[in-house]
């Protein structure tokens, strides 16, 4: 159901209040890069420091641009199953097309714990859903064997695969391959998880990139491994330098250069560091957008 290249979409900042004119126009600019779908208030969206007036608006904003020409696939999930469920209904309600449930961070609930919430959440609201599995930021590790029984779940319909491992993607495309979309959640190996039997990527790259990404995609999924790997190389040291600092400091601050949004993050981030600044800016001009 969600499958290609979906991107991650920051949320433009301006006066410490969402840019809504810059949300929409990158969201026509996503669409006409050939992106396959769109992820608002995801961890790049700054969901952590929205409040939950702001994360609702991002999400009506996209969908109301988007006008079904693509899938919003809703960032709702959080550390509390009840905020996660009221979160997203009201995504629902506002005319998401699905949902992007991150582990709870923090808690670090067990497996047992984490079936019962991804369980009770989709029950509650029965959308579309992708679970979001990212360790390194939540503390929280989702196992193949986890996913594997939430496959029981109709509404599950994907997982993003962020560990950053291909054994990883490997053993969770081997036993639930066949039923959900695994999806790439590391921009740097989705080229390696598209060969292992991933159906796409959500990503960070393709806010600043989404004709690349979407075409590296789409190269791989025609069986051109040849143009996909070559699409690959040349977006891998943006890979690289998007990801100096924490996610979204760098790719905000690409889409600045390039003159799309304002250069402007909620605390506890901050704008990139000046000795990261030079270097991300050859690499936007290698690729011609700047």
């Amino acid at each position: 159901m969600f499958t290609g290249a979906i991107t991650a979409l920051v949320t433009p900042l301006r006066g410490d209040a969402v840019d809504e004119e810059s949300l929409r126009r990158l969201v026509e600019e996503q669409i006409a890069g050939g992106i396959d779908g769109l992820v608002p208030v995801g961890t790049t969206g700054e969901s952590p420091t929205l409040n939950n007036e702001e994360h609702l608006r991002v999400i009506q904003i996209v969908v109301e641009t988007v006008k079904k020409r693509v899938p919003v696939i809703a960032g709702t999930g959080s550390n509390s199953t009840r905020e996660t469920i009221e979160m997203s209904e009201a995504a629902r309600r506002v005319g998401a097309d699905g949902l992007l449930l991150v582990t709870p961070y923090y808690n670090r609930p067990g497996q047992e714990h984490l079936y019962r919430h991804f369980k009770a959440v989709v029950e509650a609201v029965p959308l579309p859903s992708i679970l979001y599995n990212v360790p390194g930021r939540t503390a929280c590790d989702l196992l193949p064997e986890t996913i594997a029984r939430l496959c029981e779940l109709r509404q599950v319909v994907g997982v993003k695969e962020a560990t950053g491992s291909a054994l990883r993607a490997s053993q969770v495309i081997a036993r639930v391959g066949d039923r959900l979309a695994v999806l790439s959640g590391d921009d740097a190996t989705a080229f390696p998880l598209f060969a292992l039997g991933a159906r796409g990527v959500i990503s960070v790259v393709s806010n600043v990139a989404p004709a690349l990404m979407s075409g590296m995609w789409d190269a791989a999924a025609a069986g051109d491994w040849k143009k996909a790997r070559e699409l690959h190389y040349r977006l891998f040291p943006l890979g690289e330098g998007l990801f100096v600092e924490a996610n979204p400091i760098p790719v905000k601050a690409a889409l600045a250069m390039m003159g799309r949004i304002a250069d402007e993050i909620r605390p506890p981030l901050y704008p990139l560091a000046a000795q990261y600044r030079e270097t991300l800016r050859a690499q936007l001009r290698e690729l011609g957008l700047v």
